[in-house]
């Protein structure tokens, strides 16, 4: 099995949290070496997620929480939100988890469905599953880069 990092958050569902997330995929980003463009995408995206969960997946009383979790690759970032969520399996929800069709029927989805245009806009792919709550799972390319023998990025190529 290919190697990875997997970091896991458990935030309230408040749209006062999505910063916190926004910072942490900034910084996770960063790290990994996207440029400051990719990342401006992956904040969007995951804001767009993040506030779609907070907006829709509970009522107004109830004190529900969003689940992140980040799959750092050596080539990828892959990006889960979760509302109703418990801690990921990431094994089974990638065995169950399918495409977005941009054709599907936004209301199946969820209202404020054009968050999810952008965020297939944004992010190299998009799987949903929405069986009990909704998971987002989006992925981040790692543009290749051809680095010296100090580690010293040289250039960039697509």
């Amino acid at each position: 099995m290919e190697q990875f990092d997997f970091i896991e958050m458990k935030l309230p569902a408040k749209s006062e949290y999505v910063g916190v997330i926004r910072l942490s995929v900034s910084g996770i980003a960063n790290r990994m070496g996207f440029s400051y463009e990719e990342i401006e995408d992956l904040k969007v995206a995951i804001s767009e997620a993040m506030t779609n969960a907070t907006t829709h997946a509970y009522d107004v009383e109830e004190e529900g929480e969003v689940t992140v979790g980040f799959g750092v690759y050596q080539d990828r970032l892959e990006v889960m939100v979760a509302d109703h969520g418990g801690s990921f399996d990431l094994a089974k929800i990638k065995e169950e988890i399918g495409p977005y069709q941009p054709s599907e029927k936004i209301e199946n989805l969820r209202e404020g469905g054009f968050g999810l245009f952008l965020i297939d806009a944004l992010m190299d792919k998009v799987e949903i599953k929405n069986d009990y709550g909704v998971i987002v799972l989006m992925t981040k390319n790692l543009p290749i880069n051809e680095v010296d023998f100090d580690d010293g990025q040289i250039s960039t190529t697509q």
